[in-house]
């Protein structure tokens, strides 16, 4: 009997490049929603505050530098185009995960802009839209908040003991928030409880009043005795240990810690003096065009006097806060009849304009806006500029944020880590743009709103001078301040705040104007190269299908949209 040998076995096909990247990610994603770290849409109701320990910070800074050593190992070249944008997009991420590990920025959660506590109590603004369950869901979320406020006190007390401290300058009177909460004696008084006012009617009456109940019980339990806690460590620890030096380069390791800001914040490698330089300049190049636009408005002074007359003469600012909000409407309402022509692709989700809440309103920025909602600043409404409004408008609500970070959102070809994401650069760089964009779309009606767009231009470029002054060349805060004044027609207040913005979270403001400059630059090139064939809004929604990418990022897109023609990036053209 003749024997055949069987055939060996075909060898297993090794895995493509592109199938080794999505299980990287898709492995890292479950852990990071394990972790409960995971971008999810604003509004959602987690039933968890995630771990903050410094045990945590570590076990992540352990996965993530693993993740990187893995995305490494992956030869870019290897991969398909879309692949290589997503590995791009994502090896970004986790290298500034790893950036913000490294350096302990966990042991910092405050600064002159924002704090802790106060980006807890926008939660209770989520939609709650699945009922019952996410009512559930915020009542456990409210349970951690006492050991949630814990981690948060230990970090600070590590932030402390190395001098790692946001600068005792902006931090005056932060704690504003956190007493207001400590001293409550009614739970149903505190923004904690809001939700709660607003149950839906078709909810059974016994199961509203069980929810009430539970709410009230546990904020006064729990809520309110640990933001007394909290106070008490602030005023009688924190706050009097703070360090007294403005600049990053005074922590450990200084130098090396603000040049990782620049790259989580900007997305490149650019060099503090680099970025300091370019600064000067673009002041120097919007400062001409402000003394043309000093000109168009009739005005016969030099451009300081303008600037005064600007910042002082009360036609130039509103009375009450209902008038800033009532013409922040009608300035969003205005781009609505102007965006087909500039954008194929509309986000489905609108927004409300909003005041910004009163215990944050006197140090907080003149607006800010997201997906849902434009926040207004009604805090001193004489303070706040009408000429500088349009170009705000654009900026915080359509065709700026609440308008870039919803269609990302919306966005189903993009994966999961990056529809929630948002990369400083890109995101503030957008909505800068959009700033510029309102002159070539006729947004402005007279000189003087042309003029609060140059200066909100001029204010931006300047930041990038003031950033880097102050956090590597020893500048003080009233030489910042200065600076601004000199340049801009930012209302004294506006000035007095983005200052001790910039001093409190370094490198955040320099993510602006770098943006802005890529995504001109980016679309020059495009109209150059493709001519007649150019569609601008072929162009913005090719940039806005992206999400939230890194600078590098968008340069590669915009290659690869004029090697293909110009094309719309959605099948419907």
């Amino acid at each position: 009997m003749l024997l055949i040998a069987a055939a060996p076995a075909p060898s297993p096909t090794p895995p493509t490049a592109d199938t080794r990247f999505d299980r990287i990610w898709q492995d890292e994603w479950a852990w990071r929603e394990k972790e409960g770290i995971a971008d999810h849409a604003p509004g959602t109701v987690e039933a968890h505050i995630a771990d903050d320990s410094a045990a945590a910070h570590a076990r992540r800074l352990a996965y993530w530098r693993d993740v990187l050593t893995k995305l490494d190992a992956i030869d870019p070249k290897t991969l398909l185009p879309d692949t290589l944008t997503d590995w791009q997009v994502y090896r970004a991420q986790i290298a500034s995960q790893v950036d913000d590990e490294t350096f302990r920025e966990f042991e910092k959660p405050v600064n002159g802009d924002s704090a802790f506590w106060s980006d807890l109590q926008g939660v209770a603004r989520g939609n709650f839209a699945n009922g019952e369950r996410d009512y559930r869901n915020y009542l456990s979320w409210l349970g951690d908040i006492p050991g949630f406020f814990a981690q948060e006190t230990d970090n600070m007390k590590a932030g402390l003991a190395r001098g790692f401290t946001p600068p005792a300058v902006v931090m005056q009177g932060r704690e504003k928030g956190v007493a207001e909460i400590a001293g409550a004696t009614d739970p149903t008084k505190v923004s904690y409880y809001e939700p709660f006012t607003k149950l839906p009617a078709t909810m059974p009456a016994a199961t509203q009043e069980a929810l009430r109940a539970a709410a009230r019980k546990v904020i006064a339990d729990q809520v309110i005795p640990a933001h007394q806690r909290l106070l008490a460590f602030l005023q009688q620890s924190y706050f009097p240990g703070l360090t007294k030096q403005l600049g990053a380069d005074k922590y450990p390791n200084g130098a090396a810690y603000y040049q990782s800001r620049i790259r989580v914040y900007t997305t490149t490698d650019l060099t503090p003096d680099a970025i300091h330089q370019l600064g000067l300049a673009e002041v120097a190049k919007i400062r001409a065009e402000m003394e043309k636009a000093k000109a168009d408005a009739g005005f016969k002074g030099d451009l300081p006097a303008f600037l005064t007359f600007i910042r002082t003469d009360p036609q130039f600012h509103p009375t009450t806060g209902d008038q800033l909000l009532k013409e922040a409407a009608w300035h969003a309402k205005r781009f609505d009849g102007m965006a087909a022509k500039w954008f194929g692709r509309l986000p489905r989700q609108r927004f409300a304009i909003i005041e910004v809440p009163p215990q944050i309103a006197p140090y907080y920025t003149s607006g800010r806006g997201g997906p849902g909602v434009y926040l207004v600043n009604t805090y001193d409404p004489q303070s706040r500029s009408l000429p500088q409004l349009p170009a705000l408008t654009l900026h915080e609500s359509a065709p700026g944020h609440a308008f870039q970070m919803p269609l990302a959102a919306e966005n189903k070809a993009l994966k999961p880590f990056r529809r929630n994401s948002y990369i400083s650069a890109f995101g503030e760089g957008w909505a800068l743009y959009c700033e510029r964009l309102g002159d070539e779309m006729g947004f402005y009606r007279t000189p003087y709103e042309r003029f609060g767009m140059l200066s909100y231009q001029m204010w931006r470029a300047a930041r990038l001078v003031v950033d880097t002054g102050i956090h590597t060349k020893g500048w003080t805060r009233e030489q910042a301040q200065q600076f601004l004044r000199d340049n801009t027609a930012l209302p004294e207040r506006e000035i007095v705040s983005e200052v001790d913005r910039y001093i409190g979270w370094p490198g955040q403001a320099l993510s602006y104007y770098l943006g802005e400059l890529t995504i001109q630059k980016v679309r020059a090139k495009a109209e150059k190269a493709l001519g007649p064939k150019f569609d601008i809004r072929h162009f913005h929604d090719t940039v806005l299908s992206l999400g939230s990418v890194p600078l590098p990022v968008l340069e590669a897109r915009i290659d690869r949209f004029i090697a293909e023609g110009g094309p719309s990036p959605y099948p419907e053209g």
